[in-house]
C-alpha cells in the first residue's frame, strides 16, 4: 500500500449484506448500479466509449468485485477515468486506497469533504442512540476516523462540472456530510442521489436485508445535520428527476419516484428526521 495513503486505524469489514448484494442493474445505457453488501456503486458512461468514471468506492474489502464488474461491463484491463467519491464515509470509499494503486487514476470529492479524505479531520461518531432499527444500534461499531488519500484526492471543479463525465453536473447537497454531492444530467433528468436520499429505510436490518423500496431521508446514524438535509431534499426533488439511483436501495424511476420524492419533501420531518438522538434538534 502507497505509504502516502492509508484507512483509519478503525477500519474492518461489518458483516451486513443484503439479498441484492453481488447484484447489477443497467439503469441507463450509459449507467450501471451495483450493490456491494448494502451498498451502491455507479459505473457512468457508455461501454462503447473510452471516458467513463466510477461514483464510490463501496465497502471495505470490496476492491477485487469492484474491478470484476469494471471490466465485465467494459472489457478486460480497462479502467475508469477517475473515481468521484459522494463523501467520504467509510461504505463510500471502503476499497478506494486499492483502486487507486491497480489503476492510477485521480479521485475528486467536493472540498469541503477533503479534509475526511486526506488524515485531517474525522466524521462525528455514529449515534447508535438515535431512533431507528437495528442497523443504527449496529453503527457504533461503524469507522469514522479519516482515510488518507493524499495527493491521489483533489476538489471537483468549482464550475459544477464533473470531470470525464460531459452532460452531468455535481449539486452541493449537504446535511448527511458537510461536503456530500450529488450528480444530475439536465437534457434525461437523471439523477445520483448518493445518500441525500435513499430507497430503503437504512436504519433498519430487515428493510436492509430485504431491500424493501422506501423512499426515505439519508441515514438516519450519520446523518448530523438536518437542517441542511431537509434543503438538500428539496434542492433535488426541484429538479424533478425522472430516474435516480441513491446509495443505498434500488434505483427507482417515474412515478414512484415523483410521488416519492413529493411526499418526502411534504413530510420530511415526520418521515426522515428522528424522533430522538445526539444530532436531533428540537
Amino acid at each position: 500500500m502507497d505509504k502516502q495513503m492509508e484507512y483509519g486505524s478503525d477500519y474492518k469489514y461489518i458483516p451486513a449484506t443484503s439479498v441484492g448484494s453481488g447484484l447489477g442493474v443497467e439503469v441507463l445505457p450509459d449507467l450501471y448500479c451495483h450493490t456491494l453488501q448494502i451498498v451502491n456503486i455507479c459505473l457512468v458512461g457508455d461501454p462503447a466509449a473510452q471516458d467513463f468514471i466510477l461514483v464510490d468506492a463501496g465497502m471495505p474489502g470490496s476492491a477485487n468485485e469492484i474491478v470484476s464488474v469494471t471490466e465485465t461491463r467494459y472489457g478486460a484491463g480497462r479502467k475508469p477515468k477517475a473515481i468521484l467519491l459522494t463523501h467520504g464515509h467509510f461504505d463510500h470509499v471502503g476499497a478506494v486506497i486499492e483502486l487507486i494503486e491497480q489503476w492510477n487514476i485521480p479521485v475528486y470529492a467536493h472540498e469541503l469533504e477533503i479534509p475526511y479524505l486526506t488524515g485531517h479531520k474525522s466524521y462525528p461518531e455514529p449515534d447508535p442512540t438515535v431512533e431507528g432499527g437495528m442497523v443504527a444500534k449496529m453503527s457504533a461499531l461503524f469507522p469514522n476516523e479519516p482515510i488518507n488519500l493524499g495527493k491521489h484526492v483533489q476538489p471537483l471543479p468549482s464550475d459544477g462540472s464533473v470531470p470525464h463525465l460531459a452532460g452531468f453536473r455535481w449539486i452541493h447537497t449537504p446535511g448527511h456530510t458537510p461536503g456530500h454531492v450529488s450528480l444530475f444530467r439536465d437534457k434525461d433528468r437523471t439523477l445520483m442521489a448518493a445518500d441525500a436520499f435513499v430507497t430503503v429505510r437504512q436504519d433498519s436490518l430487515y428493510k436492509v436485508l430485504t431491500q424493501e423500496m422506501e423512499i426515505s431521508g439519508p441515514p438516519r446514524y450519520l446523518t448530523t445535520d438536518w437542517t441542511a438535509a431537509r434543503e438538500s431534499v428539496r434542492k433535488l426533488a426541484a429538479l424533478q428527476p425522472t430516474v435516480a439511483v441513491t446509495g443505498h436501495g434500488r434505483p427507482v424511476s417515474g412515478q414512484v419516484l415523483s410521488e416519492g420524492l413529493q411526499k418526502l419533501v411534504d413530510e420530511f420531518d415526520r418521515i426522515a428526521i428522528p424522533d430522538y438522538g445526539k444530532y436531533v434538534k428540537h
